[in-house]
This record gives structure tokens, sequence and C-alpha cells, in this order.
């Protein structure tokens, strides 16, 4: 998840008001059982760097580690199209896993953990929640963690996967927290791997608006998202596997559906800077596993308060301990010396604490 500073400029009237969000009345779904299976060229992904051009708002240049399938639904007077990637292993050992990825990130990012578990006898279900990666990129959609954690549900209606083990990494934990609050019957465990929301940043950052996080979008550029992840994820170093996992977001600045990606990437952030669920850990059901890298200051809006209240926040070494405490029967795996990003930096640990506490 990344926050970019901004020097806000004021915006036309008319085009302020051809963005507004549209009011709706229901967030019920109909659900139209349908799939379709990815057509991407595997040639796409042999490039080490496609243009940006390839990287347009639905990722059609660019192809998955697995194939894609599209779940197509009604919601909020429209319809829209769920990406996701559904692996079967080999020999099924009846219990399948959940991937939910961060705001910065795709279903694709979860390869080599999708891999792993499937290795184990694990189905691997991924989905592009709506808003990111391969799924639609609708201008008008109320965000809100507990519509994207039905649509969720009703993918897994779709395909007929029952129980699911949760896993969420950065925003994603928000979400893979508000899944397992929101249907316990479905969640038999959740693993939250560094995710945001353990700090409400309401009680110290100032508001924005969404025409103030769309400006902000807007002035990104590869070479500061580049930046952003090197300072905030890895410490200020640098590495190819690093540079892999930040280009869909490096090459988005330059896509030509720039501007619609920004303006969704705006509604997401007030989605995650308004809805924090950090308040509702104690009436988690399900048995759950932190896995936290210690180094970690991801905290939005952080930039914006005064250097004594900043140094106050996304303080990992401390976060993960007080999550703990507010989930019942929570577990805590901590890695000193980790950032944001467990499963890059010390796959190794990050799995082994993954698997053992699945396999228990």
């Amino acid at each position: 998840m990344s926050f970019m500073t901004a020097r806000f400029a004021p915006f036309a009237l008319a085009a302020a008001s051809s963005l507004m969000i549209a009011a709706c009345s229901s967030s019920q779904q109909t659900i139209q059982h349908t799939s379709q299976q990815s057509t991407q060229p595997e040639s796409a992904r042999e490039s080490a760097y496609l243009t940006p051009a390839s990287y347009d708002a639905r990722l059609t240049g660019v192809a998955y580690p697995f194939p894609v399938k599209t779940y197509r639904f009604e919601a909020q007077q429209q319809t829209l199209e769920m990406a996701y990637m559904d692996l079967q292993p080999d020999q099924h050992n009846g219990h399948t896993v959940l991937l939910m990825h961060g705001k910065n990130f795709s279903g694709s990012s979860w390869e080599r953990t999708a891999n792993d578990l499937l290795d184990k006898g694990y189905r691997v279900v991924i989905p592009d929640q709506i808003g990111f990666g391969k799924s639609s990129k609708p201008r008008h959609y109320q965000f809100t963690f507990h519509a994207l954690a039905t649509n969720t549900r009703n993918l897994l209606d779709k395909i007929g996967v029952d129980n699911v083990a949760v896993v969420g990494h950065s925003m994603g934990g928000m979400l893979a927290s508000r899944f397992a609050l929101m249907f316990p019957d479905r969640a038999e465990k959740l693993i939250l791997v560094n995710p945001i929301g353990l700090e409400d940043w309401q009680h110290h950052v100032p508001y924005l608006t969404i025409e103030q996080w769309y400006a902000n979008e807007l002035k990104k550029t590869p070479e500061g998202v580049r930046n952003y992840m090197r300072e905030s994820y890895y410490d200020g170093n640098w590495a190819p596997e690093y540079e892999e996992l930040a280009k869909l977001q490096m090459n988005w600045t330059q896509s030509p559906d720039k501007q619609r990606l920004a303006w969704v990437s705006a509604l997401t952030y007030d989605m995650i800077f308004t809805q924090p669920v950090i308040h509702d850990f104690d009436r988690i059901q399900v048995p759950t596993l932190l896995i936290i890298g210690t180094r970690d200051r991801t905290a939005l809006g952080k930039n914006l308060v005064s250097p004594e209240v900043r140094a106050t926040l996304g303080r990992y070494e401390k976060l993960g301990k007080n999550a703990q405490a507010m989930i019942p029967n929570a577990k805590l795996v901590e890695m000193d010396g980790i950032g944001h990003i467990p499963q890059v930096e010390d796959y190794d640990t990050y799995f082994d604490a993954m698997s053992a506490f699945l396999a228990d």
C-alpha cells in the first residue's frame, strides 16, 4: 500500500462533477453463473518489462502465472467482472486456501505461495478484487470491505467451495479479517501477513477527499513508485524480484487508462482510511495467525502529520503484539529485520509459518 505526498491543485468544476460517485440504493447482487477462460498469451509473461500500453485497466496485455477465469455478476446497478484463478492440486487434501492481495498488488503476486500450496495438496483460489488487477474498474462504485467480502463469498458459492483458510496481505489483511467476521462459518482459519489497518489512522491523520487522493495518484511516476517501495518496503534496498513486483504499479502510472485507474485507486484509499477493522478484532472467532515483519512502517497518510506523530505510526513491532492481544487465541510469528512483504524478503520463514498453521 502506498501514499505519495501531494500538493493539491484545485479541480475545475466540470471535471469534479464528472467524477462524482453515483448513489446506490441497494447492495443486493444477482449472480450470473458464467465463467470465461482467459486468452492471455503466455509470451506476454516472458517479457521482462511490457510497455505501459499493455497495462490497461484490465491488464489485457499482461499474462498471469495461472489460467484466469471471469465471474460476472450484477451489483450497484451495473455488470461487473471479477477475475480469479482456481487451482486444483494433483491430490487434493480436502482443504482450500483463499489468497487476498494487497492494494499495490494483484492476484498474480501470490504465484510462489500458490505453487507451494498446490504441492501440499491444497486447492487455491486467488481473486482479483473489483477495482484491482484484471477485474472491473468501475468509476461509480461504493467500495466497502463488506461488499468485496460478499463478492468473494458469492464467487466461492459459484465455484462450489464451502470452507476456506483465508490469507490476506497488506490491504488484503483488512479484507480477510472482514470476510472472517462476516462469514465465520466459511472461514476455517485466518492468516494475516503484514496487514495494514492494525491501527486507526483517523485518530491521527487528517481526512483527504477523494478528489485529493485522485490528484495524488495522477502525480505518480514509475520512478516515484520504485522509490516509495524501496524506502517503505525494503529498507532502501532493491533487487530484481522487487522490480518484478513493482512493475504493475509503475506501468499503471503511464497506462492509457491512467485517469480511470487513478480514480478507482482514490476510491479504494477512501475505503481503507474510513473503514477500520481493528475495532472488531475481538469478535474474530476463527483460529488466527499473524505473520509480521517488524521492520515494516507502513501507515496511511503518515507524511501528513508532524514528525513526532509520524514516529508513532506504523510501528509493526508493537502493532503485531497489540493485534495478537485483541484477537482471541491468535498466534504471532515475528520476523525481525523484515519489512512489509515477508513473502519476498524471507520466503522460507514466511511459508514455513503459514504451512505449519494450516496443517495444525
